[in-house]
């Protein structure tokens, strides 16, 4: 197929939690870019009014969904012990805001089958998909709606079978990228693969063993924050290079002020895949909160609707501690200012 899925070098990522907003997507498309909404810990009705604003913006744009995984949904008597422990763990953390915490909660699958059925409803112009792989009928459904269908992977493995169900294309995460790892089969990076994941190199790296595998347009993500990192990744055999950290501290960014000022704070010094907050690897900029607990159980999402209730208290308190600060490797080069100088600086010339 024509590699022209992307029509830009520069995707800005879905990132769920309220940065990726219509506002923040519109600016990415008026700068060249190529923005996505995450339906993410939306209902389907949020995620719909979501797509009509931007739809009235006149910007370009993708949907990106989360996948359930049927095991996190159907734990296993060890792993909700495990959550129970973990809850009583988390005591601590809630008193000192004056919060309870929730019971645990095992059945959220994201609202999976309505999101899709609207999606088919009201084709969006891409669809992508992270923490698994919607399965080929769900694939071939939004393309015979005129969607693409986009998969995230994190090796060539995942690619494979990502190509094997037919998607258009590929966003090939490096270890390196902030926040949730996309990771899905057993020992990839990000899914009890090590502290970092096991996976040496570089994201360019990544690229090019997964270009040597699969002819898809692919989309790099980790650690893109400047024009030569993007350069390298093209070279790799990129069409395109999926932004996240890069873009946080903008104007147009919806993420806490609180975060944006630690990603520029001398105090934060590190960032570390941790299970803590959700259940989920993701990689965060290290705070107390990490630190207290590096041996959270991997349960997603029941460990973050377990620690929601903290998350929010936190920065309700203004205190970054005990807050999910996702970052990438390279945070220390994000700047802050408008959408459209961050990517004319990767876009120009």
């Amino acid at each position: 197929m024509p590699h022209d899925l992307f029509g830009t070098r520069i995707i800005a990522a879905p990132m769920a939690g309220g940065t990726s907003t219509p506002a923040f997507v519109q600016a990415v498309h008026a700068s060249g870019g190529l923005g996505f909404l995450a339906a993410g810990y939306k209902s389907v009705e949020a995620m719909q009014a979501e797509m009509r604003t931007t739809r009235t913006s006149g910007a370009r744009f993708g949907m990106n969904v989360f996948v359930p995984d049927p095991v996190q949904l159907r734990p296993s008597p060890a792993l909700v012990a495990r959550l129970e422990d973990y809850r009583s763990r988390l005591r601590a953390d809630a008193a000192r805001y004056g919060t309870e915490l929730p019971l645990l909660r095992l059945d959220d699958d994201d609202a999976w089958q309505g999101k899709i059925d609207a999606l088919l409803a009201d084709p969006v112009e891409l669809v992508s998909f992270v923490f698994g792989l919607p399965g080929p009928e769900v694939v071939r459904a939004l393309q015979r709606a005129g969607s693409a269908v986009l998969a995230t992977v994190t090796t060539t493995g995942e690619a494979e079978a990502a190509a094997e169900q037919g998607v258009d294309g590929l966003v090939v995460q490096h270890w390196s990228a902030g926040a949730h790892s996309a990771a899905f089969q057993s020992g990839a990076g990000g899914r009890s693969g090590g502290p970092d994941g096991g996976r040496p190199g570089t994201t360019a790296e990544l690229v090019a063993s997964v270009r040597s595998a699969v002819d898809l347009p692919l989309a790099a993500a980790g650690s893109v924050m400047d024009r030569a990192a993007l350069d390298a990744v093209l070279a790799g055999g990129a069409e395109a290079a999926q932004l996240g950290t890069a873009l946080l501290r903008s104007d147009e960014s919806g993420a806490r002020k609180l975060h944006k000022d630690a990603l520029a704070s001398p105090h934060f010094t590190q960032t570390r895949l941790t299970a803590a907050f959700t259940g989920r690897p993701a990689r965060a900029l290290v705070n107390e909160f990490v630190r207290d607990h590096p041996d959270a159980p991997e349960l997603y999402p029941a460990v973050h609707h377990l620690t929601a209730p903290v998350r929010a208290a936190a920065a309700a308190a203004g205190d970054p501690e005990r807050l999910n600060l996702w970052a990438g490797t390279g945070w220390q080069q994000a700047q802050a200012g408008p959408v459209a100088g961050i990517l004319a600086g990767l876009l120009g010339g």
